[in-house]
């Protein structure tokens, strides 16, 4: 008998179930995008057990007949796919028909579905992939799946499951990014005790974002949108011997980008605030995730990520969606290209809006490993990890994929932390336990100014405040920025070291060494770009002493070095002699520069492009070459300093990400005075 044989469905079905669901929340990705796809409007979850015991997702959207119910459990039946052709331009979320088949193997499963054209619904029972009742059934249109026990017939899959809070925690991540995602569309989430989620239809992404996190993450995110043609390159064309007679070529369309992007203060410890949406879909991409880092080179510190929520739209044509049976992994036909717009497009709006960090924000401001975009959790929500300052959750799984970019932030009520609870609600009695009492509420007379109210569409509770578009856009609109540099007065130093200045808009600090940093960097990159770096010429050459690694590193980047006004060459086996060195640049500071180049740029960890290796040069010749701190500063030189940092392109931090400017606005002056 041969050695090779053709497994069983059931087994294959179980295989193709470890591929693409390893985890609750990866059912609840699948049938949620299957609710997107069906057109709903209106998708409810809930979860028990944390997805263990019980996931249901109903929605309101074109349902299934009989037939159709019946094969959707069929391996690779799909109704998104007619022919190959049709993987060229793939422009729904699933296609690949494997998510109910995989998942009706590995649990018990029940459907309840109803099409607009049918009286009667139909109701389905399956079992390990073994069909067990098909029955009429009453229903509203649309579809209800219920998925119990899962990984009950494969107990080595559910014992690589972590907590019940942990898988929660994952669909709760999950439900708000595609909530972001589908700000038109209502979104619920429960769980057996509270509502994690709910999320009414708005009309733009920052009223969903306003909805969710509330205001104070709103102002901490600026607006980003852009897009251009896809003209100068064509798209895929079938061959000529398969064009029928009205063949017309595929227009190029366009690519468009929007989202929010974190200003500069806004700092996090790793890349997992950064979500990437393509044509809506969640994806986890390392081009975009590179793009957005490299938009915020200079600007942030090597170690620090921004937060960045990113929608590319372009045609279907354009992306394959088919490299992943989760379908988290995509590829782009013109990968360098988009890398760069992104890039452009975010740095941009940096450039633009010029951020201005307030001094007592600033205070408070610090890098934090907080994952990203979490709902706000009311008090029923008991959630043990109490908000930072920046409105972020504070856990997180540095190396999970996006879903899985949260971890345990849930405690059961027997272990919430007592130091969590206000001291109003602990009444400590003179037994051994202890209750909680509802603290006095305090009549306040007069009455309150509500405004007056648009009819509501839906029933449900909203964590949106009536005035929330307005809020949003007045604090967009009085966001705080740099332009207003250029008018301010210097009154002194402090400390010889930073920079006292005034205008209309209130109270300046400037550091006044990375302010000169920054000036000093943009230049040099400009005289790079033309060619035209000024030099000067020493003396007497410097020699230089440099390790058998560090002469391997000087040999490759010469070229670099001598285009960023050095004239350098080896003098002996181990020896450079500096012949001359970019203005500014002398003595001890010149050498300095110089082995912080060759150390940097000799680093394995640090693999880098050339031009990486021009904007890290130019930083350090910047920071050596810049006003030191403790240097006196006369009034015509503070001046000077403060004009030329009001022309840089990104005043608001320094090469190596200090920031450069406070402001203490004038409001806030008053109110420390108590006149406002």
């Amino acid at each position: 008998m041969g050695r090779i044989h053709i497994l069983a469905d059931q087994v294959a079905n179980q295989i193709a179930a470890g591929e693409v669901v390893d985890r609750p929340a990866s059912v609840v990705k699948e049938l949620l995008e299957n609710s997107l796809d069906a057109g709903a409007q209106r998708i409810v979850i809930n979860i028990e057990g944390g997805g263990r015991k019980l996931i249901r997702i109903a929605d309101d959207g074109c349902g299934m007949m009989r037939d159709d119910a019946l094969l959707a459990f069929e391996r690779h039946a799909t109704s998104k796919l007619r022919s190959s052709d049709d993987l060229l331009s793939i422009a729904t979320l699933g296609f690949r028909g494997e998510a109910l088949p995989s998942i009706a193997s590995i649990a018990r499963v029940e459907l309840v579905t109803r099409s607009a054209e049918e009286i009667a619904g139909t109701r389905m029972e399956i079992a390990g992939g073994k069909l067990l009742l098909c029955e009429d059934a009453g229903a509203p249109p649309g579809t209800t799946l219920t998925v119990r026990d899962l990984f009950f017939n494969t107990p080595a899959r559910r014992k690589f499951l972590k907590s019940e809070n942990t898988e929660l925690a994952h669909v709760t991540a999950l439900v708000t990014h595609y909530a972001l995602a589908y700000p038109g569309k209502h979104f619920e989430l429960h769980s057996a005790t509270h509502a994690l989620l709910v999320a009414p239809p708005v009309q733009e992404a920052a009223e969903r974002i306003f909805q969710i996190f509330g205001q104070d993450t709103l102002d901490k995110l600026l607006p980003l949108a852009a897009e251009i043609k896809l003209e100068h390159t064509g798209l895929p064309e079938l061959p000529p011997w398969r064009r029928p007679a009205d063949y017309a070529a595929p227009q190029p369309g366009w690519l468009r980008i929007h989202g929010f992007t974190s200003k500069p203060e806004l700092e996090k410890l790793n890349r997992n605030s950064i979500y990437c949406f393509v044509n809506r879909r969640l994806v986890r991409d390392r081009l975009l995730m590179h793009a957005v880092s490299e938009a915020y080179r200079n600007i942030l510190p090597p170690t620090s990520f921004p937060v960045v929520l990113l929608f590319v739209e372009m045609p279907p044509e354009e992306v394959d969606v088919n490299v992943h049976p989760a379908k988290t992994e995509v590829r782009f036909r013109q990968a360098g290209w988009l890398h760069d717009f992104v890039r452009d497009s975010i740095r941009n709006k940096l450039t633009v809006g010029r951020p201005a960090a307030a001094f007592l924000r600033a205070l408070t401001a610090h890098p934090s490993a907080a994952p990203a975009l979490v709902p706000e959790s009311s008090t029923n929500h008991r959630q043990a990890a109490t908000p930072t300052s920046d409105g972020w959750s504070p856990e997180i799984s540095p190396d999970a994929w996006l879903p899985d970019s949260l971890t345990n932030s849930w405690l059961p009520e027997s272990r919430l932390p007592e130091s969590r609870l206000p001291d109003s609600l602990l009444n400590q009695p003179d037994g051994d336990g202890f209750s909680l009492t509802a603290p006095p509420v305090i009549a306040s007379p007069g009455h309150l100014p509500f405004a007056p109210l648009a009819p509501v569409q839906t029933a449900a509770v909203s964590a949106c405040s009536p005035q929330a578009p307005a809020e949003a856009a007045d604090g967009a609109a009085a966001s705080p920025s740099l332009h207003g540099l250029a008018s301010l007065r210097p009154l002194g130093q402090l400390r010889e070291s930073f920079i006292l200045a005034v205008n209309e808009e209130g109270l300046w600090i400037i550091d006044q060494h990375v302010a000169h940093e920054r000036v000093l960097f943009e230049r040099v990159l400009r005289q790079r770009r033309v060619e035209q770096v000024e030099r000067q010429r020493l003396l007497m050459p410097m020699l230089l002493d440099l390790l058998p690694a560090q002469m391997v590193t000087f040999a490759a980047i010469a070229e670099e070095l001598e285009a960023n006004g050095f004239e350098a060459e080896p003098f002996g086996p181990r020896t450079i002699a500096i012949k001359a060195a970019p203005a500014g640049l002398e003595g001890p500071a010149l050498e300095r520069m110089l082995v912080e180049v060759l150390e940097q740029a000799g680093n394995p960890e640090q693999a880098e492009n050339l031009e990486t290796a021009r904007t890290r040069i130019a930083a350090s010749i910047a920071c050596h070459a810049a006003i030191k701190v403790n240097t006196p500063l006369d009034p015509p030189r503070m001046e000077w300093l403060l004009a030329e940092l009001a022309r840089t392109e990104h005043p608001t931090s320094c090469p190596h990400g200090r920031p450069i400017v406070l402001r203490y606005a004038w409001k806030e002056i008053q109110r420390a005075f108590h006149r406002i």
